[in-house]
């Protein structure tokens, strides 16, 4: 069936960059942005509470069980991401961003504020965990799109040569929602009781978040259609359209390189960020607002790193920085966790964020740049939503529950620093080997071919 385009002001953009002015620009940005930022928001604050909302909703008498099956419930939202990513992924290369965008702030929206309302089960027994399941399965549904879409928005809003530092404002609101998210976590630990925060206190982030979904999707709404798309659309005269089929025979180099780009920085950051509050809990055994003060002091470092690393991106080729900081963060992982380990302390937990957040943002502030690159208009909400949630589903939502079950089993409270290794000696395969990741290191500049 065609796809029709009713006639909206904002739907018929200016064709060309050249022609948009700074506030349109500004407002493409902010849309972009803000429903990446609501998703983590909602993940990290998760992360943060999860031996509570274990308490709350799993009270199954074992607390090791009752945080896996929280972890495990955490992880179901990622396991349906690519689902997701296919179909709204899909969607958005049909109808355009604009109109993706404003549908899936809706979803997460309603997805955070149901988490945030659900009973305990001490109020509606089993029902409590199956509906957090659901809120969970909704997320990550529409999380599935989010990231590729908004991706796509900001890099086709970019002007030629800022692709890297355009794409880096999507990592930067995550970082916000990491400076928010462990701000609501650090003053929640440390003004309320254990009865409190189980009570009601752990709620408090969930419903704030909530609030941005109308916000968000006024903000959408009103934004103007990507002006590739449109170029895209008027010279095709129709909806763009491709099978699956076709997209994996055509482009399934491209997807194995885009994995590869994702791996190692989507596995330090959930360790880092969503699991290393559980971690200095449970292994360190160290107070969690102490975790949570270093995870609010990344996001601010976050906030400028991952813009100066975008710019550094364009000035060099992202392709070139990628080896060299990846190699570096290989060999720095284990050691790293060894001298946290030696001897746990608020001080040196403090320190091994600050060294991880400095590489990480150096590692992912050209990530949405790198997989825009890879994929031409047609297909490039697609291949990114697929791409990415593959990675991140298999290498950082599973990560918590996979290193938290290794621990269990193998004893050992070093596990972190061989997961990373491991993700990088991944990533660097995949990038290294694939036709595209050769091609673009040789060639920055290189774009993906209609």
């Amino acid at each position: 069936m065609e796809t029709t385009f009713p006639p909206n002001a904002a739907d018929h953009p200016p064709a060309s960059l050249a022609s948009l002015s700074k506030s349109q620009i500004r407002r493409a940005v902010l849309a972009s942005v803000i429903g990446n930022g609501l998703e983590w928001f909602d993940f990290l604050i998760y992360g943060y509470f999860a031996k509570i909302i274990a308490h709350v909703f799993f009270p199954v008498g074992n607390a090791a069980l009752s945080t896996t099956l929280t972890l495990g419930t955490f992880a179901v939202g990622f396991i349906v991401r690519p689902l997701g990513g296919i179909v709204i992924g899909a969607y958005a290369d049909r109808v355009g961003r604009r109109k993706t965008l404003s549908m899936l702030i809706l979803m997460m929206a309603a997805s955070t504020l149901l988490m945030g309302l659900t009973p305990g089960y001490s109020s509606i027994g089993i029902a409590a965990p199956l509906l957090v399941l659901l809120a969970r399965v909704m997320q990550g549904l529409s999380v599935g799109g989010e990231f590729a879409t908004a991706a796509a928005m900001l890099t086709e809003y970019a002007p030629r040569g800022k692709k890297m530092y355009f794409g880096s404002f999507q990592m930067t609101s995550q970082a916000v929602a990491l400076v928010l998210s462990s701000a609501f976590g650090y003053f929640l630990t440390s003004n309320l009781d254990r009865a409190s925060l189980e009570s009601w206190g752990w709620r408090v982030p969930f419903l704030v978040g909530a609030l941005v979904g109308p916000v968000g999707f006024y903000i959408r709404h009103k934004v103007a259609e990507s002006p590739e798309f449109v170029e895209l659309r008027e010279r095709l005269g129709h909806a763009p359209r491709q099978s699956i089929r076709g997209f994996f025979r055509q482009r399934g180099d491209a997807s194995l390189c885009a994995m590869g780009v994702i791996i190692v920085g989507t596995a330090t950051n959930y360790l880092w960020h969503t699991f290393m509050p559980l971690y200095v809990e449970r292994q360190l055994h160290l107070p969690l607002k102490n975790a949570l003060f270093g995870t609010a002091v990344s996001g601010l470092v976050s906030i400028v790193g991952y813009p100066l690393a975008g710019k550094l991106a364009d000035r060099i080729g992202a392709y070139r920085l990628f080896f060299p900081v990846t190699i570096v963060w290989v060999v720095i992982a284990y050691p790293l966790f060894a001298w946290v380990l030696a001897s746990p302390t608020p001080g040196r937990v403090f320190a091994a964020q600050m060294v991880a957040t400095v590489v990480l943002s150096l590692m992912s502030g050209p990530h949405p740049g790198m997989l825009t690159q890879l994929f031409p208009t047609a297909t490039r909400s697609t291949g990114v939503a697929l791409s990415y949630n593959i990675a991140v589903t298999m290498f950082g939502g599973l990560a918590p529950l996979t290193v938290s079950t290794l621990i269990t089993v193998t004893g050992s409270n070093i596990v972190p620093a061989y997961y990373l290794i491991f993700a990088g000696f991944v990533s660097l395969a995949l990038v290294g080997l694939t036709r595209s990741g050769q091609r673009l290191r040789r060639d920055p500049d290189a774009l993906a071919l209609d």
